[in-house]
């Protein structure tokens, strides 16, 4: 009777244990998730910010209609890399090609916002000076909103990974690891070409 007792006590032990790794993992998971909306949200503002920032610029930067398509190339790319990332945060392919987006339109907006210092008129805009404050307020939350995603992937990743969730995390469809989001800093980094010409 008494190894009956301690037979079931096992099981229950056993089934607590499991039930909680199953949970801790649905929890992470959830957590990473919610941390990639808070980074669509903001992306999409910054995405929504960027024909305004376009109109405003073309009618000083005539001329400069290879770098104003640049970034509107960039920004429509990066919004359909967010479109493929949004349906699948776990996805590394389409994380990655969102972050290579982002990356190039960071890139392009950099270009864009170096070659308006050459227009003192467009500098002195109102409509200028209010849209690159509002585009750099929405870069600052996507760099918090990216931060806490990439903790929560990292929170997510080393519990799925560490003993005994390992055991368990295939069977409860938790077979691979999330993806962090990472910008493509290269394309960031290039730097703008100016002319004075």
């Amino acid at each position: 009777m008494t190894a009956l007792i301690v037979v079931v006590v096992v099981v229950v032990v056993v089934a607590m244990i499991v039930v909680g790794i199953y949970n801790r993992l649905v929890a992470l998971k959830n957590r990473y998730e919610n941390g990639f909306a808070q980074i669509e949200v903001q992306l999409k503002r910054r995405h929504d910010l960027i024909p305004s920032l376009v109109e405003t610029v073309k009618g000083y930067m005539a001329h400069e209609r290879e770098t104003l398509e640049a970034v509107i190339d960039a920004r429509n790319q990066a919004a359909s890399g967010l479109s493929d990332a949004a349906g699948d945060p776990s996805n590394p392919d389409a994380m990655k090609k969102l972050g290579a987006a982002e990356g190039v339109l960071g890139g392009a907006m950099g270009r864009l916002l170096a070659l308006s210092e050459a227009y003192p008129d467009l500098k002195a805009s109102q409509n200028m000076q209010q849209l690159t404050e509002e585009l750099t307020s929405t870069e600052n939350k996507v760099s918090f909103a990216r931060q806490a995603f990439n903790d929560a992937v990292t929170a997510y990743n080393t519990y799925r990974q560490s003993v005994p969730a390992v055991l368990f995390a295939a069977t409860f469809g938790h077979a691979t690891d999330a993806s962090l989001l990472e910008f493509d800093s290269q394309a960031i980094a290039e730097p703008p070409k100016i002319s004075f010409s």
